[in-house]
């Protein structure tokens, strides 16, 4: 993960780590933990950039390009 956000043309310089919270060899579940340096309050930022769903897109995204 860490490969992937820090390589990211939208996230990357805001990437900061990534941890494994949970894994679960049972139900093949990973709870991971991603830390973003934000800027000062910037208009849109927090609800467009940092947004869950496009966090998730730039993952799926790089999945997909590797397929």
């Amino acid at each position: 993960l860490a490969d992937v956000y820090s390589s990211s043309p939208a996230l990357g310089r805001y990437f900061r780590s990534a941890q494994v919270v949970y894994f679960s060899n049972e139900s093949s579940t990973v709870f991971y933990q991603l830390e973003f340096s934000v800027p000062p309050s910037t208009e849109g930022f927090m609800e467009n950039t940092m947004n869950p769903d496009f966090i998730k897109n730039v993952l799926r995204q790089n999945i997909y390009d590797e397929d």
